[in-house]
């Protein structure tokens, strides 16, 4: 298992999710993300706001997402 921080996912605080893979992980931090969203936490919604404009450059996501998985890989086993 494997630790990383919503911000180190592209979000905006230091909440902490727990997962044995990235894909675990990403969907933990998208929850994450829904509920602050409907809370109306603005600076998650910034960084919601960041992420949508990243999606429309796929090729700057995909790298995104390929940098996630690698600094997901280098965490440390809990």
């Amino acid at each position: 298992m494997k630790t990383m921080t919503c911000k180190q996912l592209g979000g905006a605080c230091d909440k902490e999710f727990r997962a044995n893979s990235f894909d675990e992980i990403a969907a933990l931090s998208k929850q994450h993300g829904m509920e602050m969203f409907q809370k109306n936490d603005a600076a998650h919604i910034k960084a919601m706001n960041e992420m949508q404009e990243l999606m429309k450059r796929p090729e700057a996501m995909k790298k995104w997402f390929e940098d996630k998985k690698k600094e997901f890989g280098a965490q440390p086993e809990l």
